[in-house]
């Protein structure tokens, strides 16, 4: 239940599970890459400014389901901004509980088991934008 807590309450200062770690920059660059900050953007079934596809939504519940949190998250969530950096946190801090910067972008761009071949032009714009911050 702490790690679900966390999480939402990290929202407003985007900082996950470890509190001294600030997500801010990464999501930010992220966003960037993905939607240029459009919260209508829509490219396939991906949508929002974090691009969410329906899995990442079930992924999220499922994780939610397990910390016996009642919170759960809709489809149509993925176009508030809130909404998909709270989605964000909850994926880094289960699938990358050590903030690994490098981590949470690939598995972001390729899923849980991404291939480091396959997300390396992503991961190399998404640190053009962190760069520039």
């Amino acid at each position: 239940m702490l790690l679900v807590s966390a999480v939402f309450t990290a929202n407003a200062t985007a900082k996950s599970r470890s509190a001294s770690f600030d997500w801010t920059n990464v999501m930010e660059a992220i966003i960037q890459v993905e939607s240029e900050g459009d919260p209508q953007a829509v490219s396939g079934n991906s949508v929002g400014v974090l691009q969410i596809t329906p899995v990442l939504v079930k992924d999220c519940n499922q994780i939610l389901k397990k910390a016996k949190s009642n919170k759960r998250y809709t489809l149509a969530d993925r176009y508030s901004v809130d909404k998909s950096k709270e989605m964000f946190l909850l994926i880094q801090s289960h699938y990358n509980p050590q903030n690994n910067v490098e981590h949470a972008i690939r598995l972001w761009n390729g899923g849980v088991k991404y291939s480091a071949r396959a997300t390396d032009s992503y991961f190399k714009k998404v640190m053009r934008h962190l760069k520039q911050k």
